[in-house]
């Protein structure tokens, strides 16, 4: 395999690395467990909405500053190994959450910590996207990562359905008992859902470190003169962006419908444990449905986007969305579309998964296409800032979604009409794309 081919492989083994935190942690595995310990699904889901909606804040203050940085000292490398320290540390630590002594405010830090090691990881790593191949090519790189992570996920759900996550006869998929002797009384098997996240990015971030190499910048800055240069040139982007109407647009477009896609994935397991009363096994069939599909149009979007470019592939998915967020608030143990079911009716669950299996689909070629398309409104001699501003602006208004959702949920005791915020933050996003140039400000 010659450089440039080890080069896109060791960037695609990020996705594969970090994903685990999405699938296992966010949504599928952890976010599931910490309802059936709390007990009342719609506690959890607005604690858990607080919680993620902090991490956020702190993700959008610093995620442009740290990549103006990167981009003046060319250090993208020294900041990725520092939050992987951060993803690793935080996902480990929820091993530490044992029903007996659960402290949910400790538990949500160190979840918050990973997120944060995740989030700032992906803004570096994101605006390595531009140095690995040609324009044309952007949109077939971006897939094939997105859906090569999603398979990451996948292999990681399987192996915690199949040998560690207990359901309520403490055994796993499999009818055994989990690995290694741990106690299926005290949730060892589901816990060990953190370490297992943490040792499984440790791992595949080897050929990212080894294969990946930063070029080198003849102009570095050192990282303390790098700040105070970054700082006001930083201001001086902001200020300017009103002036640049393409790239306004997108990132104000992308902070809405971003943000009610991290709604659904965040509290997608949760809303089905609560409403369907689904066990963590449930909750991890229905993960691999989603990450199959997410994987799959991955691929395929990928492809439409190299071809159409990204534009209609997003208007697309955000549409698809839109309608996904509409039908999940009417689907529950009692009915589905407004249909009447028994309590024994399987009707309810087969809704969900296919609904599950759309969010996947959606999700996955939105958030491919959408990174291309930051590419593609970005200014080339500065895109580690610009992801920064595209993380800001995924996580500016990131608390709307989770806190939203929270206080909906609690004001109304309900977590069916608790989700509907999600729809008008999908549309938002559609609205604002009108204004978005498919090729940027440079067409």
């Amino acid at each position: 395999m010659d450089a440039a081919r080890k080069r896109i492989w060791g960037w695609y083994f990020f996705d594969w690395a970090s994903q685990p935190y999405n699938t296992l942690l966010l949504t599928f595995i952890f976010g599931p467990y910490v309802v059936s310990v709390i007990g009342d699904g719609s506690a959890a889901q607005a604690i858990w909405g607080y919680g993620i909606g902090t991490a956020g804040l702190i993700i959008a203050v610093l995620s442009p500053l740290l990549g103006a940085v990167a981009d003046k000292s060319g250090g993208r490398m020294t900041f990725i190994w520092l939050f992987s320290a951060l993803y690793v540390i935080g996902a480990w630590g929820l091993w530490f959450s044992a029903p007996a002594d659960f402290n949910v405010w400790l538990v949500m830090l160190l979840f918050c910590i990973g997120l944060i090691g995740m989030e700032f990881a992906t803004t570096f790593t994101n605006a390595m996207l531009p140095d690995l191949c040609p324009r044309a090519d952007l949109g077939r790189i971006s897939g094939n990562g997105w859906a090569f992570g999603y398979m990451g996920g996948i292999v990681a759900l399987v192996i915690m359905l199949l040998f560690l996550a207990e359901n309520d006869r403490g055994v796993t998929l499999l009818g055994k008992a989990p690995l290694l002797g741990l106690d299926p009384a005290t949730r060892e098997g589901t816990r060990a859902v953190g370490p297992l996240t943490a040792l499984w990015f440790m791992l595949f971030m080897i050929p990212f470190f080894l294969w990946v190499k930063e070029p080198r910048k003849p102009d570095a800055l050192p990282i303390g003169a790098a700040l105070r240069a970054a700082w006001p040139e930083l201001k001086a982007t902001l200020a300017n962006l009103p002036r640049q109407p393409s790239l306004f647009a997108y990132l104000g477009s992308s902070m809405f419908y971003r943000d009610a896609l991290n709604g659904m994935y965040t509290f997608g397991g949760i809303y089905a444990a609560g409403v369907l009363g689904w066990s963590v096994t449930n909750v991890g069939i229905f993960g691999i449905l989603a990450a199959l599909t997410g994987a799959i149009f991955a691929w395929l979007g990928g492809m439409m986007d190299s071809r159409m470019g990204p534009k209609p592939v997003i208007i697309l998915n955000v549409v698809v969305l839109t309608l996904v967020a509409i039908a999940v608030v009417f689907v529950s143990r009692e009915s589905v579309f407004g249909v009447p079911v028994g309590p024994d009716s399987t009707l309810p669950d087969i809704a969900f998964y296919i609904l599950g299996a759309l969010i996947g689909a959606g999700g996955g070629s939105l958030q491919s296409s959408s990174r291309t398309m930051m590419v593609r409104q970005a200014a080339p001699g500065r895109m580690t800032e610009a992801f920064g501003m595209y993380a800001l602006a995924g996580k500016a208004t990131s608390f709307i979604a989770p806190l939203s959702i929270g206080v909906v949920t609690d004001l109304t005791g309900s977590q069916q009409l608790g989700v509907t915020p999600l729809i008008g933050l999908f549309l938002i996003g559609l609205f604002l794309l009108l204004w978005v140039k498919p090729d940027g400000e440079q067409a």
